[in-house]
């Protein structure tokens, strides 16, 4: 709807607002908890509709792109910043920040209920009375674990307390043998508590690690030495080094966000028992409209997730937060416990607020001295693409005469492979036009978990490229989308590194670049290890694919068989799962005593 239509039909309700240019492409999500007062507040109506005076530089500049303006009413101003958040990654608009680091940390916990507890690695809430939780550990936490069990005289495995005679790790001095009843559990509880409070202040478990190292070399261990050595520097970057330390036993989490020339910065601090165990840190683009409001959001609904385990009573921020209540009730609801949300202005907290700052200070002069890389540059101007593409997701799918299709996306991010971010997508399409939309839906569908990238690759031509244009158009997503195809020699495709002239087809239309042509062999090169991973993927699901239709005709199944079950089932879990009944239905005619003995090996089996 036109600006100047919309404007006198604002309800004042809660809601969303969405400002689009005037090629329909999103500018700006917002939220209010009042549409007309919030929107009217953009514009003045007299002598024509115009943006309102007093307003920064960027959002003028984003008023005056927008052509058309829709909106979405919730029930609460709650719901609509749940809304608002979620908009933002799915979409992606172009005046919005899009903080990227969604992940869900690990967490260790300890089950105080059983007679002889362990240290485990969780991202979610456990079930259980005695249940206690330490982190979140945003890296190194599996170092932490196992420096817990290298030190401590703990049970190594969760088998040790099912067997019934002492294992390797007794013999070496590492495990009490509880299996053995050779420590009770009072015993066993003192290295408990040595270990919880090795967790608590990390320098003893440095200290002692250090220590270790030096036995374990002076004996020419050296591999065991190495380990050791390897578990102290991945513990030592947990830590941030201040002189704060509350005497209270305070658990609190502490957010700092910048925005620099061109990067911004989130800071987390992690504060249990009154020290700092933990930190992390992400940089997102510096954006046209900048709203430290929106920043805070944002960072606190993607850290905080369902099941996320209590760890900490308060959150603590750097800057004040309009929001802060409805974060509270929205936080309460989605975690089933209380969080307070506050702003310290004096006191320790103030001071842990001012170290979040100060080191994100840091990180942003750090970041500064990082040169960019060209190429990016070169490549958006090519393209004539809206933003330095610095993420870039690359799809190509991978079968053989139609068997077992898949396929593959790999990421690569300012100048390197995020592989921790690769998928593999198992295909149920023949043909690689609907192999490619199924697999770019799937992946639309995970953009308000996974944000969206600044730039879409196809391993393909202008037909999947076009393809994947509609399906990012019909879900209202900002997203420019590259193709480049192989070429052809006498028909088949040309793969001779350094030489090859790939076809690159652009929103703008089909360029030929000559193969020496850096941009050219960067997008090749993302390309090639998309191929790569597709064809790695496709052979692992056609070497399970052939073990079990192997398996099945030893039973006496035969091709035909196999193929009607297949048909009917779906998959050969399914198979292995139906009755004999089931089978016979499927087969129809092609019923025989194999499909009888297949059933009922099935309900002889042990895991069944």
């Amino acid at each position: 709807m036109r600006i100047a239509d919309a404007l006198p039909l604002l309800p004042d309700s809660p809601g969303v607002y969405q400002y689009f240019d005037a090629e329909g492409r999103l500018l700006y999500v917002g939220k209010a908890k009042s549409l007309r007062a919030r929107v009217r507040s953009y514009w003045r109506m007299s002598p024509e509709l115009h943006p309102a005076p007093g307003q920064g530089a960027r959002i003028l500049r984003m008023l005056s792109e927008a052509e058309t303006l829709e909106y979405i009413l919730v029930e609460s101003e709650e719901d609509a910043l749940i809304l608002e958040n979620s908009l933002i990654k799915q979409l992606r608009p172009k005046y919005n920040i899009l903080l990227r680091d969604d992940k869900t940390y690990p967490y260790l916990y300890l089950d105080e209920g059983a007679d002889f507890p362990r240290f485990e690695l969780t991202r979610r809430v456990i079930r259980g009375k005695k249940i206690r939780y330490y982190g979140p550990f945003p890296s190194g936490a599996r170092a932490l674990l196992d420096a817990l069990y290298f030190l401590f005289p703990l049970v190594q495995k969760k088998g040790c307390l099912k067997g019934k005679k002492a294992c390797l790790f007794h013999q070496i001095g590492r495990c009490p043998a509880p299996c053995e009843g050779k420590i009770t559990p009072e015993e066993y509880r003192k290295g408990i508590e040595e270990a919880k409070d090795a967790l608590q202040n990390l320098r003893i478990l440095t200290d002692r690690l250090e220590a270790r190292m030096m036995e374990l070399a002076e004996q020419e261990r050296f591999e065991e030495a190495a380990k050791a050595r390897d578990q102290i520097e991945a513990i030592s970057r947990l830590r941030i080094h201040s002189g704060i330390d509350l005497a209270g036993g305070e658990n609190a989490d502490i957010f700092a966000i910048l925005n620099g020339e061109k990067r911004g910065v989130v800071l987390r601090l992690f504060l249990r028992n009154g020290r700092i165990v933990a930190s992390s840190h992400s940089f997102f683009r510096q954006t046209e409209l900048f709203d430290p409001e929106e920043a805070y959001r944002q960072a606190i609904l993607s850290h905080y997730n369902e099941g996320t385990p209590k760890t900490a009573d308060t959150l603590l921020l750097a800057h004040p937060l309009e929001s802060a209540e409805e974060l509270e009730r929205i936080l309460h609801r989605r975690l089933g416990y209380r969080l307070k949300v506050l702003q310290p202005r004096r006191g320790p907290k103030a001071r842990l607020a001012t170290l979040a700052l100060r080191n994100a200070e840091e990180l942003l002069r750090q970041e500064a001295r990082t040169a960019e890389d060209p190429l990016e540059h070169r490549i958006a101007e090519l393209f004539d693409l809206p933003r330095i593409p610095e993420r870039i997701e690359i799809f190509d799918n991978s079968h053989l005469m139609g068997e077992a299709p898949v396929g593959a996306m790999v990421v690569w991010e300012r100048g390197e492979w995020r592989k921790d971010a690769y998928r593999c997508y198992r295909l149920e399409s023949r043909d690689e036009y609907h192999q490619m939309m199924e697999m770019l839906q799937r992946r639309i569908g995970d953009f308000d978990r996974e944000p969206a990238p600044d730039l879409w690759l196809l391993d393909g031509g202008e037909t999947l490229r076009r393809l994947a244009e509609d399906l990012l158009d019909q879900a209202g997503v900002n997203l420019p989308v590259l193709a480049i195809a192989k070429e052809k020699l006498d028909a088949k495709a040309h793969r001779a590194k350094g030489a090859a002239r790939d076809i690159l087809h652009g929103p703008g239309g089909e360029l030929r670049l000559e193969p020496g042509d850096p941009r050219l062999q960067r997008l090749q090169r993302l390309r090639d290890e998309a191929h790569r991973f597709a064809i790695a993927f496709h052979r692992n699901a056609k070497r399970k694919k052939d073990r079990k239709v192997a398996l099945l005709e030893k039973k006496g199944i035969g091709p035909a068989t196999l193929k009607r079950l297949l048909d009917y089932f779906g998959t050969f879990e399914a198979i292995e799962d139906a009755s004999f009944e089931e089978l016979k239905q499927a087969a129809g005619k092609r019923a025989t005593d194999s499909l009888r003995n297949h059933g009922e090996s099935k309900k002889e089996s042990p895991h069944s």
